[in-house]
């Protein structure tokens, strides 16, 4: 430090007045320079022009290296002082940063119900006949018994594969229980795994518009996705499938809706309340256009997807497991899939000319016949076949149902009890 400036405002000529000063600081008093008296030189002080021989010889080498370390002092100041001011300083640059903080998080938060509900949620890839898929399911149970959607197994055929990966990336194999496509729903059961951990259900009925909700599955692939959005919508009645073109792989689902982005890959995965409960079983998604992407690939979310409400999924869960299969509420008569019409019309002529009005059946025993309009089921309206059918199964066999029809312009409601068909 030279006058108590710092180093970093040091400047150049001061570096080299320094080294000149330490150059001459050591010189002896007795140096030619104190021996030598201006008034005595030749001429007198007004005429003196040169100075004594032996000081002219000594001042070369000491000027020569008193600008050697000037100059090398000049560089590295120099040097120093466009790092300085590049680098605010002589020390390495390090940027501000918060504290570490607790890692947990509010049981009620998106993180947190993720981090309950994740250990619970499994994906699946299945492969058989030449096909292959992903999907995800959700444990049931602690015996193994996993809960996902019947398109997601149905490539396995079977003797297919279907090999179960948890959330800590293990895997396991799995064998089909049961699968009922009417209501796009299957069971796949693991066998020695230790520490299953079974997602608890909540109740469906009790959701309301609003209310916010959690996918967690494995879209595109991409194991442990988490989404959030809320409940958009109730009982929407949709279709899926149909790929099989006779009607078999057929799904009438009264659906939740949800705008919590859902893609290829979700199938089976859970939607989950704010305490981490099942609500729903995500199960399709309203694609734009075609349903193809932009680059002719598999559509993604566009905020309407759709979850198969676990009050149904827990009846039919627990008929495949007990019994491998599911049955469906029926009221016995044959709907014409072609009526233009608002409502569900009853057909002629039931399949193969059998009655449309099963004989002995709850329709008929409610005084329902042929070329008859249903338009509501317990108050609620329907336009067509397909949301009858919705409607209809969105109850258990046995539920008492209430059915406006019209017959030849007059409208009358009547009452009937479920009946039951088996899913084979």
């Amino acid at each position: 430090v030279y006058r108590g400036v710092g180093l970093e405002c040091v400047d150049v000529a001061d570096v080299a007045a320094v080294a000149l000063l330490a150059a001459c600081r050591d010189r002896p008093l007795n140096s030619v320079w104190l021996q030598y008296d201006p008034w005595s030189a030749p001429g007198g002080p007004l005429t003196a022009t040169g100075e004594p021989p032996a000081a002219r010889r000594r001042r070369g080498p000491l000027l020569i290296g008193a600008l050697l370390i000037a100059l090398v002092a000049g560089g590295a100041g120099g040097a120093i002082g466009v790092y300085a001011e590049r680098n605010g300083g002589l020390t390495q640059l390090e940027l501000p940063q918060a504290e570490s903080e607790s890692r947990d998080r509010a049981p009620d938060s998106v993180a947190g119900i993720a981090a309950s509900a994740l250990p619970s949620v499994v994906t699946l890839h299945v492969s058989g006949g030449g096909e292959q898929g992903t999907g995800t399911g959700f444990v049931l149970d602690r015996k193994g018994h996993i809960l996902t959607n019947n398109h997601v197994v149905d490539p396995a055929g079977e003797s297919g594969d279907i090999t179960i990966t948890f959330s800590g990336g293990e895997t396991a194999e799995a064998t089909l229980v049961g699968k009922d496509s009417g209501y796009d729903l299957a069971v796949v059961k693991v066998t020695g795994v230790s520490g299953l951990k079974p997602l608890p259900l909540g109740n469906s009925d009790d959701v309301r518009v609003g209310d916010p909700v959690v996918a967690i599955g494995a879209p595109f692939d991409l194991q442990n996705t988490v989404t959030a959005g809320i409940i958009s919508a109730k009982e929407r009645p949709i279709t899926a499938g149909g790929e099989k073109g006779d009607g078999s792989d057929v799904s009438y689902v009264d659906a939740l809706q949800t705008d919590a982005p859902i893609n290829p890959g979700n199938s089976g995965g859970p939607l989950v309340d704010a305490k981490a409960r099942v609500i729903g079983i995500n199960s399709a998604i309203r694609a734009a256009d075609t349903g193809a992407g932009a680059d002719g690939g598999q559509a993604g979310s566009i905020g309407l997807g759709f979850a198969i409400p676990i009050n149904q999924g827990k009846r039919v869960a627990e008929e495949l497991i007990n019994t491998g299969r599911a049955t469906h509420p029926v009221i016995g008569v044959s709907l014409d899939m072609k009526f233009a019409g608002d409502g569900a019309r009853v057909g002629d002529k039931g399949k193969d000319d059998t009655p449309s009005v099963t004989p002995g059946g709850p329709a008929a025993d409610a005084g329902i016949e042929p070329g008859d309009v249903i338009t509501e089921v317990d108050g609620q309206r329907v336009h067509s076949g397909e949301e009858l059918i919705v409607k209809i199964r969105a109850h258990r066999p046995g539920d008492r149902l209430e059915l406006t029809v019209t017959r030849g312009g007059d409208e009358r409601t009547v009452s009937l009890t479920l009946g039951s068909a088996d899913s084979s």
